[in-house]
């Protein structure tokens, strides 16, 4: 019998197949003590068995490139954090065996996370992945995966690491739901880039029973168990017009009656921009320069080096507009040499801007190699600075830009509620803005995006977001300047023509994305996108704000 449940789409399309389930995560080892004469021989396997782990990470990220790597690569660094190692070898020390070392060093650290807030606790589920993948191979036991299966499936998880949906074959799973995880986690950004319809934050999910046929659908959200023939054709034929769409959209991203909304791309690094290029992206909207710095936690990576990855990217869209983030450390991405270790709440700490402005040296090289970079290209440069809170932040970013001999333009980003309520005073020191909706939602509704517990509130749908998002648009507009999206939110179709109505001057969103936003956008005017809009912040809750736009844009 057909029933329905609704969790929240991350991922556009349809999938109809059996459920095969993830494989159970390896559980506690056995407590037994050492003698002291087996004490160097159990730190030496602990040392390889993190060293093979952090390899197989790396190795995985190689594979998938784009995105995926640069998440696999930050879990390399988790494995063989030196203070995590150091705690592993005083338990072994005292009487651990290497596998028991490893489990509670991580437990102790893990406890430490949870507690620091709610930024940080999200980061739990990608320690659990790499401490699992140790003890299993200290256990010398597989480490329980994605299942084997000649046949396709729809893939069920209490959650997914990384390093799982980093190389899952699309080719065998058609989808994937997960009862954890929120809109903005690992795996939806990684779901996204693979193109594979996905629901997250569906509690219940798991216990579907191995082989039942599900239907999912990773636009809405939801999930048909047994669906009718009925179901099917509909939900079938819906698939079908959408990649009718998508075939025929092509150009410049656009509302049916010429009102121009460029459709950029956020990319990582160079090897995300084949696939921007693909989708047609008009030019970059957020490039993130933080996967040069990761490569070595302990120094900032060199002038050149800098200068010559910038450059990779801003050949690829001449006459195009790139808009460049600078480094934004700290939270979730630690830097030795740039982030404060004592922090008691790392997220509402010393991150993103302040971190730079404390090390002007840092920031000064940055801003320098990029005015290399651009030399002598016909590119559009624009550089903004993450966590811009008010004015004060804004100046300072603008003066090193000019003290750097930057020619470009200065931008800042609109993730902290402030800057959004008081956002033209932040533009009288830039020139544009650029709103981060994920940190934004964060920080507005205080809800970590990674926890599925709180992924209603991190929604991007929620009215209140909405007001904040209208309120730096319409203080753009005031200064006749741009405010643009680079968060989640712009890569869903149905939002993006609502981003649009109030006042949002360019979308950019994951490559995967982009034909799915052309194409909807391309069905409505700009009247209709603006009703839709004034609809939605009417609202009094999410879900009551989508239907709300659907409706109007549907003609309802």
């Amino acid at each position: 019998m057909e029933t329905t449940l609704r969790g929240v789409g991350v991922s556009h399309g349809v999938a109809i197949g059996e459920v095969r389930h993830m494989g159970t995560a390896v559980l506690e080892p056995p407590a037994r003590q050492i003698t002291a004469d087996e004490a160097g021989r159990e730190q030496g396997r602990a040392r390889q068995a993190v060293s093979a782990v952090a390899a197989d990470l790396i190795a995985r990220g190689q594979l998938a490139g784009g995105e995926a790597q640069h998440v696999l690569e930050a879990q390399a660094m988790i494995a063989e954090d030196p203070e995590l190692m150091a705690d592993v070898d005083r338990r072994i020390a005292v009487g651990s065996t290497a596998e028991r070392g490893v489990y509670d060093a991580f437990a102790a650290y893990r406890d430490l996370l949870a507690g620091a807030g709610e930024y940080m606790a999200g980061r739990v589920a990608d320690l659990d992945d790499v401490r699992n993948r140790i003890v299993a191979r200290l256990l010398g036991v597989p480490m329980p995966g994605v299942p084997d299966s000649d046949e396709p499936y729809v893939l069920i998880a209490r959650d997914l690491a990384p390093a799982d949906t980093a190389l899952l074959d699309p080719a065998l799973v058609l989808g994937f739901v997960t009862e954890e995880g929120g809109p903005t986690s690992h795996s939806a950004i990684l779901a996204r880039a693979l193109g594979v319809p996905a629901i997250v934050a569906l509690p219940g999910a798991g216990e579907i029973a191995e082989g039942t046929v599900i239907a999912v659908d990773g636009s809405t959200g939801d999930l048909f168990v047994e669906p009718s023939d009925e179901k099917r054709a509909e939900l079938e034929a819906a698939a079908a017009e959408r990649k009718a769409a998508l075939a025929a959209s092509s150009g410049p991203g656009a509302t049916s009656d010429g009102h121009k909304v460029p459709l950029l791309a956020n990319v990582g690094g160079p090897a995300d921009v084949p696939a921007a290029v693909e989708a047609g992206a008009e030019g970059v909207g957020l490039f993130r320069t933080e996967f040069l710095f990761l490569d070595d936690s302990k120094k900032a990576p060199s002038e050149e080096k800098q200068v010559e990855s910038y450059r990779k990217v801003l050949e690829a869209f001449p006459e195009g507009r790139v808009v460049v983030r600078v480094l934004d450390a700290g939270a979730d991405k630690p830097l030795d040499f740039l982030t404060p270790a004592d922090e008691p709440n790392p997220a509402l700490g010393v991150r993103g801007l302040r971190s730079l402005l404390d090390h002007p040296d840092v920031l000064r090289t940055q801003l320098t190699a990029l005015a290399k970079a651009a030399e002598g290209l016909p590119v559009y440069l624009e550089v903004m600075a993450p966590m811009v809170a008010d004015r004060t932040d804004a100046k300072a970013f603008a003066d090193a830009c000019r003290e750097a001999g930057l020619k470009a333009k200065f931008g800042a980003m609109v993730e902290i509620p402030s800057a959004a309520l008081r956002a033209r005073s932040i533009l009288q020191e830039v020139e544009f803005l650029s709103l981060g909706t994920n940190d934004l939602a964060q920080y507005a509704f205080a809800a970590d995006r990674q926890v599925g517990a709180v992924s209603r509130l991190q929604d991007p749908w929620q009215p209140a977001l909405l007001d904040l998002i209208a309120m730096s648009a319409e203080a753009a507009k005031a200064e006749g300047k741009s405010c643009g999206v680079c968060g989640e939110a712009a890569s869903d179709p149905l939002l993006a023509c609502v981003l649009t109505g109030l006042g949002v001057t360019s979308l950019s969103m994951g490559a995967a994305s982009i034909p799915y936003v052309r194409a909807t956008l391309a069905k409505y005017t700009l009247a209709q996108c603006e009703r839709a809009a004034a609809a939605a912040r009417a609202a009094d809750s999410a879900e009551e704000a989508r239907v709300a736009a659907q409706a109007v844009l549907s003609g309802e």
